[in-house]
């Protein structure tokens, strides 16, 4: 088992946790609960998934490689997102490629150290500065938030 596939799951042991307290009405730091119909089957999926406001937006970014939110996203006119005991609905719009250079960058910058490494670790950049984050813009989905 590589590096990754043991840090993914690790993270998807905490992601039924941070789940659960969500229902609970618990809510912490960034963490949003981001529901969307699968793209195959229409039933709902839920993830849990950090919203990070940057410059009067705000943002969700992709931190594995293949993530199903991702697919699912992609194909959904609009998803759910659940902070707490409160929902409202949303538009989420990818970023082109080129949009998503300064937001990656701003977003390594403003953030912990560990934002930087989780994505080198996951193998979607090849260093956790801004500039190599920002370099891999091509592998990381990004999408701004939106009011449906």
């Amino acid at each position: 088992m590589t590096t990754a596939q043991s840090y993914r799951r690790m993270v998807n042991a905490g992601n039924k946790i941070v789940v659960g307290l969500h229902r609970l009405g618990v809510a912490f730091g960034p963490m949003q609960l981001l529901t969307v119909p699968g793209r195959r089957t229409g039933v709902p999926r839920t993830f849990p998934i950090a919203v990070i406001p940057i410059d009067g937006d705000r943002y969700i970014f992709q931190a594995y490689p293949k993530a199903a939110w991702v697919a699912n996203v992609r194909a959904a006119a609009e998803v759910t997102l659940t902070r707490g005991r409160r929902s409202s609905t949303a538009r989420l719009t990818e970023l082109p490629v080129e949009e998503r250079r300064p937001v990656l960058r701003k977003l390594v910058e403003t953030s912990p150290p560990s934002v930087g490494k989780r994505l080198v670790t996951t193998g979607l950049a090849d260093a956790p500065t801004p500039d190599a984050v920002a370099a891999a813009a091509g592998r990381i989905a990004v999408f701004r938030v939106e009011r449906a």
